[in-house]
């Protein structure tokens, strides 16, 4: 299991992987548009989780941790319009949306074991 600083490396370089990208998209209008949505949604999963590290509750932690999660789909989403949309190729956004994939993951895992330990409590 990564742990809290591993994390917050973690996601801040998939942040700056997003800017990244985005300056290097087509100048186009729709490139544009959906290039800032990504930036706005993939660069937020660091600072939500950020703020989950600092929650002041159990319950306050898996809220923002959920946020984390939204983000995330969020970001996945804009990737697959960038994709299906000819902006740019899925062999060039492959590994953002494999590290999408993987902090999904372990986020999911997070709250799923921050969620049975308060069970067990």
């Amino acid at each position: 299991m990564q742990n809290k600083k591993d994390l917050k490396e973690r996601t801040k370089n998939f942040a700056l992987r997003i800017i990244k990208m985005y300056s290097s998209l087509p100048k186009s209008r729709e490139a544009e548009l959906l290039g800032t949505q990504v930036l706005r949604s993939g660069t937020s999963v660091g600072a939500y989780y950020r703020e989950a590290s600092q929650g002041r509750s159990r319950a306050e932690f898996i809220a923002k941790m959920g946020d984390c999660l939204k983000e995330l789909d969020e970001t996945t989403y804009w990737f697959e319009l960038l994709i299906e949309g000819g902006i740019l190729s899925e062999n060039k956004l492959s590994g953002l949306v494999q590290e999408s994939k993987e902090l999904t993951a372990i986020f999911v895992t997070i709250i799923k074991n921050t969620k049975s330990n308060a069970k067990k409590k």
